[in-house]
């Protein structure tokens, strides 16, 4: 009646869990090893899916909310050649809340919102997770930093890539995919970068050529992210002599790396007010899944790791809220976890599948068409619902 439950990691899906459990009455305590909310700067926009990122608000009772933050111009789309800086693709923003709508909201406004919609003290902020073990008769034992540990009814490990907790029921870990985004940002665009923010525009704009990509995303507070793309070996800025806190020589890199491109492009990097940072790509392996382990679960990115095709906060919201259910709607925890890994599993499998065509096409094709690859991701995983 009145469970132990632990959920290690305070992303969007671990809050969207923990919030579908309070709807219920139902009390968990969230472990997050950042020091607090503003540790750290939360990434840039999110489109939310209608059958999984939008549902998973609607249940967990944030709809209203979400659509008074998000930005449905944000929604637009602008593929330019990378050479002539021509416009070769152009997707516009909707306001049609059919299956197209996916407005855009910043993920730290997402975590933000649900964040303040738990109660006080849900969230356990410091406390890194260096492990967790399966108990006798059930349950789950947290292994804390600092040498502690916690018994709980059930541990469920939303702690993303490198979980502490994935290793309780899974052998599986995240493998790098030979491609990597270099990120940087511009700040007060409309006032210190005026001509970059009209070109940019309210949305999207991205340019595609020889596996490698520049595009830069309109956020909310007058920001932009900037991202290059390129295939490379994991520890491509050492084997070119870079330290990846010189900014200069970083810029100067990713200029000459993509020599003969639009100016307008480069000037994105020239520009920037931020440092570099390097985020490889990394993925688990399709149709990754577990043999059920009573006490322990895993949703998100601990579960299922994707390429970055807009899926993962989506299936990480989906399967927080699903979690929240089942464990209300079952007469104990294990039949819960047992139910929900019976949907989730299939269902990031197809999503999965989806990713691994997409980036096929995707290397044989410089046009970005977000919409189409929406409705291929939405239409696998409504088929992998509908036959569990």
């Amino acid at each position: 009646m009145n469970p132990e439950i632990a959920i290690v990691g305070a992303g969007v899906g671990g809050l969207a869990c923990a919030r579908g459990l309070q709807t219920y009455g139902i009390q968990a305590v969230v472990f997050e090893r950042e020091a607090s909310r503003e540790a750290r700067w939360q990434g840039g926009m999110l489109d939310l899916h209608v059958p999984t990122g939008q549902a998973a608000l609607r249940a967990v009772g944030l709809f209203e909310q979400y659509t008074a933050l998000a930005r449905a111009q944000g929604q637009e789309l602008r593929g330019l050649d990378p050479f002539t800086a021509a416009l070769v693709h152009h997707e516009r923003p909707t306001d049609s809340r059919d299956e197209s709508y996916a407005p855009e909201i910043d993920r730290g406004q997402l975590r933000g919102l649900l964040l303040d919609s738990l109660s006080p003290g849900t969230v356990r902020w410091g406390c890194p997770v260096d492990g967790v073990a399966p108990l006798d008769g059930g349950g789950a034992r947290l292994c804390f930093a600092d040498g502690t540990t916690a018994d709980f009814d059930l541990v469920i490990g939303a702690d993303g890539a490198w979980s502490r907790v994935r290793p309780a029921v899974s052998d599986a870990v995240p493998r790098y995919t030979g491609a990597t985004i270099v990120e940087a940002f511009l700040d007060d665009v409309d006032v210190r970068h005026p001509d970059l923010a009209r070109w940019v525009g309210p949305g999207t704009l991205a340019a595609r050529a020889d596996g490698k990509m520049i595009s830069a995303q309109r956020n909310s507070g007058a920001h932009i992210r900037l991202y290059a793309a390129f295939d490379a070996p994991a520890d491509w800025y050492a084997t070119a002599g870079l330290d990846l806190g010189d900014t200069a020589a970083v810029c100067d890199y990713l200029r000459s790396l993509f020599g003969g491109w639009h100016p307008m492009l480069l000037d994105l990097f020239r520009d920037n007010d931020s440092g570099f940072v390097n985020r490889p790509l990394h993925v688990l392996p399709e149709g990754h899944t577990w043999d059920h382990v009573p006490g322990i679960t895993l949703l998100g990115d601990a579960a299922h790791l994707m390429p970055p095709f807009g899926i993962g906060a989506n299936l990480a919201l989906i399967d927080g809220s699903d979690l929240a259910t089942a464990i209300a709607t079952h007469p104990d925890l294990d039949q819960a976890t047992a139910a929900y890994e019976k949907i989730m599993l299939p269902r990031s499998e197809a999503a999965a599948q989806a990713c691994a065509e997409l980036m096929d096409t995707l290397a044989e094709n410089s046009t970005t068409d977000v919409d189409s690859v929406r409705r291929t991701l939405n239409d696998r995983i409504r088929q992998a619902q509908a036959t569990t």
